[in-house]
């Protein structure tokens, strides 16, 4: 399992209504942009939802990864920006 699959498989497992997408921004799998759309994010503040992506990957991917680029937002958010109608 590649880095990229391993990211989305932790955040899926711990956040069960998660959208995960995940890319390598440099083409060495150790620079990942991560894009977690949930709504365990609602009322949480921008860094308290980044702490929590952080907290599920930093033990297992410690010596995997050298940066992230994280973006959190809520599952409405995430359907607004994809054109997508809630009702």
């Amino acid at each position: 399992m590649n880095n990229l699959e391993e990211v989305k498989d932790l955040i899926g497992t711990q956040i069960n209504d998660a959208i995960v997408e995940v890319f390598d921004m440099t083409g060495t799998q150790d620079h990942l942009g991560i894009l977690v759309a949930s709504d365990v994010f609602k009322g949480k503040m921008l860094i308290e939802q980044h702490q929590l992506i952080m907290d599920i990957l930093k033990e297992s991917l410690r010596e995997k990864i050298h940066a992230v680029k994280i973006k959190t937002m809520t599952l409405e958010k995430y359907n607004q920006s994809r054109g997508v109608s809630n009702e």
